[in-house]
């Protein structure tokens, strides 16, 4: 038997489409291995997002290479953003990768594996810039059998100075409403208690279809409705959600819907007026503060995760300082911090008044700081009660301690709740009392009904 074996890197959206190669060769006959030194063929799925995503993923490709050295591993096959991004720079400078997929042809791996095979010689594969999935397209969840990712769109319309999605993966596509209900029904057939929709921006899910008909109803109102009223998921969770999308009619949605999780992640990325409008994005301080004051009053338990920027192109001390103020002054939940890269082909990168290496980390240490401290606040109150946790296993440390998550803690990006007292099995949903709280995690033990 053919064997395989993966490594996924980058974000959730690119797990996805690993999973998809993943469904793509299994279905050919593959069986999927844990150690790489087990398979003849070895799949990088690459992310090309930042600099240190990008040396991350070439890092990855030299240590797997150093495999064909042993003579077993017989094909190395690097896929996913980074390759899309620089083809075939790429190509000519990483010759121990025998072929190379781009972000748009990635579902043909199954047949690009037989053509080499039978002698075909090519390498690259980029004829097509995106992936859309399909209803038929083999997919295999390769999260615990409690949770998945639901991938809605590809691509993406706005056009922020710093970033190079769209360059990678092109203009927003969104996925019919039917084709995701339909998937996510399978999902929870299959185990999954809880979904996890990404995309590169939830809010603006189904602006492509509306634009192309007047009969389109593909909406991310509309979406969620659907999957919370017909999907049969205890939990639906949403990441990704920008501001300028976020409405009074959403809000109601997540209110009144028992199962659309309560947590907003809403990527801000600064609040200085002017370095909004430098990073091309399109709201204003005015305009955040309005919606996190409309989510916070409508819903009071709801969690707000954000990301910012720091040492982006021309931002001063005094523009650093108001985003400090404005992260200590709202009190998020969770919060991300990145320092400014330089990313090729993208307007910032092209900039006057680059902030030197030493500021940004300076300005990223200050603003963690804060957070910490708020972060340590906030877990503090927690204690003493009651919350429905998600249970994940056993902890890495000892079995003593299961580990799970609450609905304010996303998988792999926030803390994690340990239980140090009653017994559960992966994946049920449980009542725990929290009994002590630490900077980003929680213990408790499980009540009894």
């Amino acid at each position: 038997m053919k064997k395989v074996h993966f490594v996924s890197l980058g974000c959730p959206k690119n797990l996805v489409d690993t999973e998809m190669m993943l469904g793509s060769l299994m279905n050919d006959g593959y069986s999927v291995v844990e150690n790489a030194d087990d398979a003849d063929t070895v799949v990088v799925n690459t992310c090309g997002f930042i600099e240190a995503s990008k040396q991350e993923s070439i890092d990855k490709i030299l240590e797997m290479g150093d495999l064909k050295s042993s003579g077993k591993l017989k094909n190395l096959v690097v896929a996913g953003c980074l390759t899309q991004r620089y083809k075939n720079d790429l190509v000519e400078s990483l010759p121990e990768a025998d072929i190379f997929i781009g972000s748009g042809e990635f579902q043909n791996l199954s047949e690009i594996l037989k053509s080499k095979e039978q002698g075909s010689l090519k390498k690259d594969y980029f004829d097509l810039p995106t992936y859309l999935q399909e209803d038929k397209t083999p997919r295999v969840n390769s999260q615990p059998r409690h949770r998945a990712y639901l991938k809605i769109s590809e691509g993406c319309k706005k056009r922020c100075a710093f970033c190079a999605i769209p360059l990678i993966r092109g203009n927003l596509q969104s996925r019919k409403i039917e084709s995701l209900v339909n998937e996510a029904k399978l999902l929870v057939a299959g185990g999954v208690k809880e979904l996890i929709v990404v995309s590169h921006d939830f809010t603006d899910y189904g602006w492509d279809l509306r634009k192309k008909s007047d009969e389109a109803k593909e909406s991310p109102y509309e979406l969620l409705k659907a999957l919370s009223e017909q999907s049969g998921a205890k939990w639906i969770r949403v990441l990704y959600l920008y501001p300028d999308g976020i409405d009074d009619k959403m809000i109601q949605l997540f209110k009144e819907k028992e199962n659309l999780v309560k947590y907003f992640d809403m990527p801000l990325q600064h609040i200085n007026d002017q370095m909004l409008k430098s990073m091309n994005r399109r709201m204003t301080r005015k305009e955040v503060e309005e919606a996190l004051r409309k989510i916070r009053t409508e819903i009071p338990n709801a969690v707000i995760r954000t990301q910012f920027i720091v040492g982006f192109p021309g931002e001063t001390e005094e523009q650093f300082q108001e985003l400090l103020e404005f992260v200590k002054e709202q009190k998020f939940d969770r919060v991300g911090c990145f320092q400014y890269s330089i990313e090729e082909n993208t307007k910032a990168g092209t900039m006057d008044n680059q902030i030197p290496d030493d500021i940004k980390q300076r300005r990223h240490d200050e603003l963690m700081e804060a957070q910490m401290e708020i972060s340590r606040d906030r877990h503090a109150s927690f204690v003493g009660q009651t919350i429905e946790v998600m249970v994940e296993g056993y902890s890495e440390e000892t079995d003593l301690l299961l580990v799970g998550r609450n609905s304010q803690q996303a998988p792999e990006i926030d803390g994690v709740t340990y239980i140090n007292d009653g017994e559960a099995n992966v994946g049920d949903i449980v009542q725990v009392r929290i009994t002590e709280s630490m900077d980003y995690d929680l213990v408790g033990a499980i009540e009894n009904s």
